[in-house]
Order: C-alpha cells, then sequence, then structure tokens
C-alpha cells in the first residue's frame, strides 16, 4: 500500500541492520517512499544510504539532530544541549546542529528535528515521578508532592534555558540565512516533564524567532504521555499553537509507554481523533514507531488515520 506523502522514521528498524541499503529498503517496502534518518544514522550507514538519495530511490523527509550520529554523551538527545550555560558547549552544540542542517540542505531535506534542551536536574525526576505513576497513581500523595518539586525547579529556571536556546537558534539561523538554507528547524516536544519545550515554550520560541525558520515539531505521543502526567493540556493548548506546526510525529501511548501504532495497540478507536487536524495541517508527516510494531499494524493504523482524515 503506497503510503503516499507520509513518512517513517528509521527509528524503528536501525537495530535490526548493518548496512544502510537494507535498512531503507525495508521501509520502502512498507509502502513508504519518503523516510526520515534519525540520530542513530552514522557515516557507515550513510555510505549506502546516499546513492539512493542521489538515485532517486527515496526521499529524505527529515533528519533528526545529532545528525549523523556522535558518541559523546554530552550532546545526545536527552541533554542541556542549546541551553548550555558554558559556552564552549553551547557553541558545540550549534556547531552540531549546522552539521545537520548542511546535511539537510544537501539532501534536499525539508526539516531537521531538534531537541533544544531541558531544565537540568542533579537526578532523573521523570524516571521516579513514572515510577509513582505506575505503582501509586497520579493523585498519589507521593506522585503530587514530586511532581510539585520538580514543577518549582522547572518553572523557576526554564525562562533562563530558554534564553539559551534561543540565544543557540539564532546563530544557527543566522549562518544558515548567509549560507542561503532552506531547512526549517522543528523544535520537538518531548517525553520528560523537565524537557523543554512544552507547548507554551514552544509558542514563546516560535513568536520571538518568527520569520527565522524556526517552527514546532509536535510529537503526539510525547504529548500524550506529557499530558497525563500533568505537564499541559494538549485540549487547551495545542488550537493555539497549531499554525506553528511544522511536522509531526505520529505515534501512540499506552499510559507512559510510547511509539506504539495509533489505534492498534490502545484498541481506542476515538481518543487519538484529536490529533488528526493536526496531522492534517503538518508539512511533514512522520510515523516514528517503535521495533515492537508489526507490519501488518502499521498498514491497519494508517489506514485507520487516512480514513478517518478523509471522512472528516
Amino acid at each position: 500500500m503506497d503510503k503516499g506523502d507520509y513518512s517513517f522514521s528509521t527509528c524503528w528498524n536501525i537495530k535490526r541492520h548493518t548496512a544502510g541499503r537494507s535498512m531503507i529498503e525495508e521501509i520502502k517496502s512498507l509502502g513508504f517512499h519518503n523516510v526520515e534518518l534519525n540520530y542513530n544514522v552514522d557515516d557507515q550507514l550513510l555510505t549506502t544510504i546516499e546513492p539512493m538519495v542521489e538515485r532517486g530511490e527515496i526521499r529524505i523527509s527529515s533528519v533528526h539532530n545529532v545528525f549523523p550520529f556522535v558518541t559523546d554523551k554530552e550532546y545526545d538527545t536527552d541533554s542541556v544541549m542549546l541551553g548550555f550555560d558554558d559556552e564552549a558547549k553551547r557553541s558545540r552544540s550549534v556547531e552540531l546542529l549546522l552539521r545537520s542542517m548542511e546535511y539537510a540542505q544537501r539532501y534536499g531535506v525539508k526539516a531537521v528535528v531538534v531537541h533544544p534542551g531541558e531544565v537540568p536536574f542533579t537526578s532523573n525526576i521523570d524516571a521516579e515521578l513514572k515510577q509513582l505513576y505506575r505503582e501509586r497513581g497520579k493523585d498519589s500523595e507521593a506522585y503530587r508532592t514530586l511532581w510539585q518539586t520538580m514543577m518549582e525547579r522547572r518553572q523557576s529556571l526554564s525562562p533562563h534555558y530558554l534564553d539559551r536556546i534561543q540565544k543557540s537558534l539564532e546563530q544557527a539561523c543566522e549562518h544558515a540565512a548567509r549560507k542561503g538554507w532552506n531547512v526549517t528547524i522543528g523544535i520537538e516536544t518531548r517525553s520528560r516533564c523537565y524537557q523543554m519545550p512544552t507547548l507554551q515554550e514552544a509558542e514563546l520560541l516560535c513568536e520571538r524567532l518568527n520569520g527565522s525558520g524556526v517552527k514546532l515539531w509536535f510529537d503526539i505521543g510525547h504529548a500524550m504521555m506529557m499530558e497525563r502526567m500533568g505537564l499541559y493540556n494538549t485540549d487547551g493548548e495545542l488550537d493555539r499553537v497549531k499554525h506553528h506546526v511544522f511536522g509531526v510525529h505520529i505515534h501512540e501511548t499506552l499510559e507512559l509507554s510510547d511509539h506504539w501504532c495509533p489505534y492498534i495497540h490502545s484498541k481506542d478507536l476515538s481518543y487519538f481523533d484529536k490529533f488528526l487536524d493536526i496531522i492534517r495541517r503538518a508539512e511533514v508527516k512522520v510515523y516514528e514507531l517503535k521495533a515492537a510494531c508489526r507490519a501488518e499494524e502499521i498498514h491497519a493504523s494508517h489506514e485507520l488515520i487516512t480514513g478517518k482524515m478523509q471522512a472528516q
């Protein structure tokens, strides 16, 4: 079944392949002609992917910063990244983003997906909260107390880190403009409660950087998870930021486990409906699914999504 303009992320099958060509061919076998290269794609995999791009065998819809893969954990997907207080580290983060953008420009890619940063904590308070959520529930006193502790620090420090992130994005956009690159930076809604941006923070950044090429990359599964934990309310906030959305990651969250096929794994045929409009609006639509999702489930999920959208 041809999936048209929809794209599919290599996060689904990257661990099953040592050669880029076979990884991409497996995705093509699902009916996708557009691929998002995720942050684990390394130089070795690119040696056989790039010829496919050059010959028009596949189109790259987006690349995920940091791209290609770097081994330095300081700059992985769960880090302070563009918000570092250390100027050398922040400058290095900007350099890595520019490298991702340069690859995107070379491939004719529309967007670079970026995890811009976080409010740092001394421990992984998100993991502690998720454990309490599962074991005692969101309404338990232990969860509410720890959540309040997290929110107090987050709200106190987020303006500072938002300013740092903005400075980094401005530098990247200025460089891209000088080079004549036509690549959108999509700042992604995240999967941990201390990470940035929330929808409100994304709105602030997009408005401050209006016209610079910075847009919101709305990750649906992450948003579902953060809504359940209490970080924001998509029903109330998504309508306000929808005009900033450039791309979406399409997946569903079962409680606090993400990257499942919408409708299929939850067996809930209505909750995900509220995200169909944002999928329709997005210029780049990428399925970001985990390896456990089987081909028949991916096909069924896509048929439900597209069928529901056509019926609206």
